[in-house]
């Protein structure tokens, strides 16, 4: 898929009247019908199969939340095909309208702009659910797992369904990750799909229960771990490109503890560093070529499995930042989304990440563009890997303008950068503020 580029000068940019959330439009059945339509083949595909628990609960009729954990492309098709019969709405990132904000519109997406306080968002969903007796599809994740591991969930989710007061619906796929993983290059593999939807919550489920005990619940649902379920359930991947991509997210070697030196190719993954090497075998697990039980930093972790790797690698980006150490500064090139026209290409830039957070400085065509972003801001970072066919990117802003950084030197991970951004978040905020009712960050959407 691919975004619509125009490229301009960041001082025509500047002039451009940022985007205005537009009432939400009735979904016709035409566009649940065509989304079901063009599901069908991908999922005949994967021989998909489903379970409904407790769902005679629900009304036919009677709107309410739906919450989903967000592996590929997939997760959209599955529940388009489950809810045909439904009037609905989805929750999709701003960026998604660009080009076709008439159809976006018409399908029944309601524009999200990721990691960010977004109060009309919240609007939004309440005339759907209210106005409209629509029911909502969200991403709490806001993005495409990583590593195969649930995302950071906002704490205000809990409030914001305390303000909904409708029945949660939870649906939880199994296979979707391993068939079209995002570091792969979303090529397709040969894994069946399931997914699993449950009545979670009622009205009244939520009423009864405080804040911190409805995100207590949301965060047990969103704890999965595709990699050990995939080696617990004997699903085998025996297409040879599977590891490809993965330094995307296994970036840091373990052996020798250096970054900018992971390559993959088919079924492996190599340190150019000091020649360490690893195969992905059919069942997800990662077959070591070298011996880890001398390195004092295996101890705590199993780096068989990508998940566990991955949590080492965040807890080496919050040593660095509590010890002083962590710090980017990174020339990029810069696109800039401001309204649903097109994605600006404004030209290049310097972007540093330390932990004052970001500082975003224009160079040449974008003279004049400077943006600064704290630490405390987000909880989490919009990262995404080959971001419209266009390159990996980190994406910071606020309401009236989103800046997507398309690092140059391409050995710079963007994976780390999400991470630290979450650290930093965690070592900012309060741990009160997690559990209160304060704080409206809302960043949900696909």
């Amino acid at each position: 898929m691919k975004i619509k580029l125009e490229k301009k000068n960041y001082s025509e940019v500047e002039k451009i009247i940022s985007y205005k959330n537009k009432t939400p439009k009735k979904q016709h059945v035409f566009w649940r019908f065509l989304m079901k339509t063009l599901s069908a083949k991908d999922l005949k595909d994967c021989n998909f199969t489903y379970e409904f628990k407790d769902m005679d609960k629900l009304g036919k009729d009677e709107p309410c939340l739906f919450l989903m954990n967000h592996s590929s492309f997939t997760d959209l098709e599955i529940f388009s095909t489950l809810f045909s019969d439904r009037q609905f709405h989805i929750v999709m990132t701003l960026d998604g309208f660009v080009g076709k904000e008439w159809l976006m519109r018409s399908i029944g997406c309601i524009p999200a702009r990721k990691f960010i306080t977004d109060t009309p968002l919240v609007k939004d969903i309440f005339y759907c659910l209210r106005d409209l007796k629509s029911s909502v599809l969200m991403y709490p994740e806001a993005s495409y797992s990583f590593d195969g591991t649930a995302t950071a969930l906002p704490s205000s989710v809990g409030k914001c369904l305390k303000l909904f007061n409708v029945p949660v619906v939870m649906i939880t796929t199994e296979g979707a990750f391993q068939r079209d993983p995002l570091y792969n290059g979303l090529r397709k593999r040969d894994v069946e799909v399931k997914a699993t939807v449950k009545y979670l919550l009622s009205a009244k489920d939520i009423r009864e229960k405080s804040i911190k005990e409805l995100n207590e619940i949301l965060n047990h649902e969103f704890t999965f771990d595709h990699w050990r379920w995939q080696k617990e359930n004997d699903i085998k991947i025996n297409e040879p490109f599977r590891a490809e991509g993965l330094e995307r997210v296994l970036y840091k070697c373990p052996v020798c503890g250096k970054e900018k030196g992971m390559h993959s190719k088919g079924a492996e993954i190599t340190c150019s560093h000091c020649d360490a090497s690893w195969t992905l075998d059919e069942s997800g697990v990662l077959v070591s070529s070298t011996d880890l039980a001398d390195k004092s930093s295996s101890s705590e972790y199993d780096f068989s499995y990508v998940s566990d790797w991955y949590r080492w690698e965040r807890d080496t980006v919050r040593k660095e930042i509590t010890e002083g150490k962590y710090y980017v500064d990174i020339p990029v090139d810069i696109v800039v989304v401001k309204d649903t026209k097109a994605a600006y290409q404004v030209g290049s830039g310097r972007l540093s990440h330390s932990t004052a957070g970001f500082s975003l400085i224009g160079t040449g065509s974008c003279e004049g563009l400077t943006y600064d972003q704290s630490t405390k801001q987000s909880y989490s970072l919009y990262a995404d890997y080959y971001w419209y066919e266009i390159g990996d990117m980190v994406s910071i802003g606020d309401m009236s303008t989103q800046y997507y950084c398309f690092p140059k030197d391409k050995s710079i991970n963007v994976a780390k950068m999400r991470l630290a951004a979450e650290e930093m978040y965690k070592l900012n905020i309060p741990k009160r503020h997690s559990d209160s009712s304060e704080g409206a960050e809302v960043s949900i959407g696909t």
